[in-house]
Formats: C-alpha cells, structure tokens, sequence
C-alpha cells in the first residue's frame, strides 16, 4: 500500500511539473511536439527493449498470449461498442467518440503505471497488450475518420512504427536469451529510466491547454465514464472468468482504464472531423484518469 502510494504521489508531481513548464510556457507548443517524438521515437522503444530483454521470461511467456488474446478481443469489441453506443451525436462527434472507444492514450500513461505496479514484467506484458490496439489505430481508426481502408499503408505504418519494431526486437531477443553488450545496453538503460518522468511530463503539458469551459459537455462526461470505469468493469468481468493470473488481468485492466488517446485530436484535426470536440475528450478524460488510475491501482493491488 505504501509503495502504491508513492507512486500515485511520484505521477501526481511529474504531471504537475508539465502542467506549469506549459502554462508558464517554459516549453513551446511546438517544443511539447519535439519532446512527444522524443518519447515516441526514442524513449518508449528503448524502454520496451529493455523490459523484454530484462524482464521474468517465464512469466511473459505463460502471461503473454493470454494478454494477446484478451486485448484482442477488447478492442474487437470496443469496434462494436463504439458503433452501438453513439449513433444518436452528430457524425463528427460520432467518429470521435468511436475512435475514442477503441484507442486509449496506454502507450503514454499505461505503459508507466504498468511497470511501477509491475516491474519490467508488467512494461512488457503491457507492451503485448498494446499490439492489436496500435494495430487497429492505423486501420479501423483511420477508416473511421477518412472513411477509406488503406491496407498497404496500415501494413506500413504497423510495421515501421518504433514501438512496434522495438516489441518485435525485444521479443526476439528474449526467446533467443540474448544478451546486449554493456555497451549497447547502457545508453538503452539510460534512455529506459526517461520514460515515466517524460510521459508524465507531456500528459501535463496537455492538461496545461484545459479550459473550464470544456467541463461542461454532457456528452464529454458521459463518454468518460465509459472509457474510465465501464469498460475496465467490464474487462475485470471478463478475466475473473478466465484462468488467467493475477498480473495478467491486472495489467488488462489498468490498461484498459486509460483516457482518450491524444492522437484522438491529431486526426480529428487531419480530416476535419471535429478537432475541437476530440481535444475535450482528450483532456477531459485525461485529468479525470488521473484519480481513477489510482483508485483502480488500490483496487487491484489490494
């Protein structure tokens, strides 16, 4: 419980340290950009190489196809669930509240909490859990905005992605058991240990562009009790339903109690479908996440 509460008070800090760099505009909008492609590009994928290089192997293998397997079939059905739920907002607030229901922002956010609930066992089993939910980004989550199923182009950026490339890499080099130089594995180390500090700073950095204002829309709320508690709620059900371990269920809830993915507001804006109301969705459930992480964090580790 104490070291739960730590962490909760060590997120709490880095977020607030964002929240003021951005207001007090110590850091640019266009600086928080270069520091997110930071972290995309360089930070994350380090740190997930590490985490399967280091990691309990053996809890990853018994752990990671049942991780797989349930992320899959959560995101399949946050497909359905988004389409069945919001028919009734107009098409722009549709599409946004639909690609809200299937992409959480568990790459920045998660991804951290896993490993300070987990360890680099939790980093990695989370890690497995975000393959299918960054696959459908670049597939059903673009044909949601565009309209269009790109294939080739979806197959290209699955593939290129860094994160991707660095869960392929880690996972390979785990089977082989294969181990990096000192020399390589420093420099990875040290960019590993950036991870939580950075992540947490840009979810700061975003809460920084709030306005009270934004509180007030019904359907915003309404949405983001949805991603925060129902569907977590649900994926508990789920797994306690299932032989699966503690850690595995866990690492699927918490991930699955994540906000709106803040791509949410990047291709609202790129096909003119609503930039304004996505980046509500976007902050609003940010800042709420924040008490519900923690109270899903006690829940689950009590």
């Amino acid at each position: 419980m104490r070291e739960n509460l730590i962490l909760e008070f060590a997120i709490f800090a880095l977020i607030g340290v964002g929240f003021l760099v951005r207001k007090l505009n110590i850091v640019s909008e266009q600086g928080q950009k270069s520091i997110t492609n930071l972290v995309v590009d360089v930070i994350l994928p380090c740190n997930i190489i590490k985490a399967f290089l280091t990691a309990d192997v053996d809890q990853i293998r018994d752990d990671g196809l049942w991780v797989l397997g349930i992320s899959l079939v959560f995101h399949f059905f946050c497909i359905v669930y988004g389409r069945l739920l919001f028919r009734k907002p107009p098409e722009s607030e549709r599409n946004c509240l639909r690609f809200a229901s299937l992409c959480s922002n568990a790459g920045f956010m998660g991804n951290p909490v896993a490993e300070g609930l987990y360890g680099l066992t939790g980093l990695a089993l989370a890690n497995v859990y975000l393959i299918p939910m960054r696959t459908m980004m670049w597939s059903t989550g673009i044909a949601i905005f565009s309209g269009s199923h790109d294939w080739k182009g979806t197959v290209k950026k699955v593939l290129t992605h860094p994160c991707i490339i660095a869960v392929e890499l880690g996972v390979l080099g785990m089977l082989l058991r294969v181990e990096l130089p000192e020399l390589i594995m420093k420099p990875v180390s040290y960019f590993s240990s950036c991870n939580t500090a950075m992540s947490m700073l840009i979810i700061g950095m975003i809460l920084a562009r709030i306005e009270p204002k934004q509180f007030m829309d019904k359907t915003v709320l309404l949405f983001t009790v949805h991603r925060l508690v129902i569907l977590p709620v649900l994926v508990f059900a789920a797994c306690s339903l299932l032989p699966v371990s503690t850690t595995a269920r866990n690492i699927c809830v918490i991930l699955a109690a994540m906000p709106v993915a803040a791509n949410t507001s990047i291709l609202a804006d790129k096909y003119d479908a609503n930039p304004i109301y996505a980046t509500k969705l976007v902050v609003v459930s940010t800042l709420l996440s924040i008490p519900t992480t923690a109270l899903w964090s006690f829940f689950l580790m009590r």
